[in-house]
This record gives C-alpha cells, structure tokens and sequence, in this order.
C-alpha cells in the first residue's frame, strides 16, 4: 500500500512534507524547464519587503566545506511588483504557496501580509524573524520571545491564512523561541535559518563576502537543524518544519524522526535543481519498505 504523504499546516492540506526553501527556488518559474515544481508539498517565495532591494554588494556567495556562505541581503522587487508581476504566476500553482515575509519594523511585516490579503492568491505566510529590528538597537526579531510572541499576534489579527514563524539558530533556546511563535498565534515555525559563518582569504588577509559575515547553509548545517528541530518540536504543539542541509531522503528523514511534520530542501537545490524530487521519492520509498502509513508514523520510531 502505498504511504499517505499528506501533511496539515494550521487549515491548509499539503500533498506532501517536502517544500522548497525561500531563497533557493526564486519564484518557482525560474526552475519550471528543469523541475515539476508542483510535485513538491509546498513553495516557499524568496523573501518579500514593503520596498526594492538590490541586497548586498558582491561577492556575496562563497562555497564552504559542505556549504555555502550567503550575503544576499533580501534583495528582492518590494510588494508592488512583486503583486504586479510574480503573483499572477504563483496563483496558478498546483502546490502551496507560501510568501515569505521580511521587514526591518513591526510595521513593515504588517504592510506587507495586509497588501497580499487585499491582492489574494496564496496560501500562507513564513515570517523571515532573521531580520534585524531597527527600532530596538538592531537586533534580529527571532532573538527575544517577546518581540517573536508580539510580532506573530499581530500578523494572527491581520490573516487567517497559516502563518508559519522562521527561527534562527542563532540563540540559547529555540524552544522557548517556538513557544512565543506558538502563543502568538503561529500554525507552525520552520527552523532553521541559517547560522553565522565568516570566511577569511589568507592571501588578502580580508573576509571573502564583502559584508564580512554571512548565512552558513548546507550539509555542514544539517545536525544543529535536526538537533533544533528536536527540541522545537518537543516545546511546542504545532507542527515543525525542518530545514538545513537536506540533500538526500536520508537528510530530510532524520528531521522527521526528530519530530518535523514536514522539510524543506535549500541549498541541495543549487548542486541538483531535482533534489526536492528525489527527496520526496525518497521519503516515499523508505515508508512503503517498513509499511508506515502517514508521515506522523515516522517520529514515533525514534528510540530516545
């Protein structure tokens, strides 16, 4: 018998756990000569703001051991055209659809959901809390439970769409970071985001990315995501979605053993833009070899 790989996302039905990673994937049409992008469970848009942005000065991506180091800088067209011209193909999407959503204020994260509720045509929201906060010293929103409770509340009053929280690796306890997201209202968090990295060139005795630092993703990530998707996933009641360095079924499986719902593939997609597919299959194949007939079966094999 062939396993049930749907999966629920607050009152949203995914076909399937495996979705493609903001960032990664563009718009979804950039990739439709090389991939059946609507065999995937879900898209996740690249990175949407109230205004353009042309993002960081080059270089901004140098490959790492098993990774990459990314500065893109959320560059992306700003609301208006992203309406005007990437929304009208995003509506005739099979799979999911979900924006994700960035801003430096409270404000702007706002704007930018009540603009795409007025316009209509997608399916959820995954609020990028990454971002630096502007009106508090400039730390990233996903860094303070009270910013994260205060900010996803805000965003519950303005759409009943799924509202999915993005968390950064980059504090002491995802748990309790999930858990503001969970009281805030959100249907589920994904995590996790990239984490911190730097490269240095010995020759030039400067870093490598022009802004210095930037996102570490890749297989190099992989056991810090399924160890943060772990304890997400035991803080809280809502669904987790796992993410980082997913490049193979066995990738993606060992954060559903860890207790994510369902995965998103990233960075695998730049080495081989079918990774998500062979993920999928891949999931597929392993639960029709033990007879497991929904994914929430693939957790509760995991021997603590």
């Amino acid at each position: 018998m062939k396993p049930d790989l749907r999966v629920r996302i607050g009152g949203l039905e995914l076909a399937n756990p495996v979705g493609l990673a903001s960032g990664t994937f563009g718009y979804g049409s950039e990739y439709e000569d090389l991939v059946d992008v609507d065999r995937i469970g879900a898209l996740y848009t690249k990175a949407v703001t109230i205004s353009p942005r042309p993002g960081n000065r080059p270089p901004r991506i140098v490959e790492t051991p098993s990774g990459m180091l990314n500065s893109i800088g959320l560059a992306n067209p700003g609301i208006e055209a992203f309406i005007a011209e990437k929304l009208p193909a995003l509506r005739a999407r099979r799979c999911a659809v979900f924006v994700n959503v960035a801003g430096s204020t409270e404000e702007e994260y706002l704007e930018v959901v009540e603009r795409i509720e007025s316009a209509g045509g997608v399916d959820g929201y995954e609020i990028n809390v990454s971002c630096p906060n502007v009106r508090h010293g400039g730390l990233a929103f996903g860094t303070d439970p009270a910013q994260i409770e205060r900010l996803t509340r805000a965003l519950r009053d303005r759409t009943r769409r799924p509202l999915i929280v993005k968390l950064t690796p980059n504090v002491t306890d995802i748990g309790s970071i999930a858990k503001a997201a969970e009281a805030g209202g959100a249907d589920a968090v994904s995590c996790i985001n990239t984490l911190v990295g730097m490269v240095i060139d010995p020759s030039k005795a400067r870093p490598v990315l022009a802004m210095g630092s930037g996102g570490l993703s890749g297989p190099a990530i992989r056991p810090v995501g399924v160890a943060c998707c772990y304890k997400a996933a035991r803080a809280v009641r809502i669904p987790v979605i796992g993410l980082g360095g997913i490049v193979r079924a066995e990738d993606a499986l060992q954060y559903l053993l860890a207790g994510a719902k369902a995965v998103q593939v990233g960075t695998g997609t730049f080495v081989d833009p079918r990774c998500a597919i062979s993920v999928l299959e891949g999931i597929a194949a392993w639960m029709e070899a033990r007879g497991l007939a929904r994914i929430d079966d693939i957790a509760a094999l995991l021997r603590d």
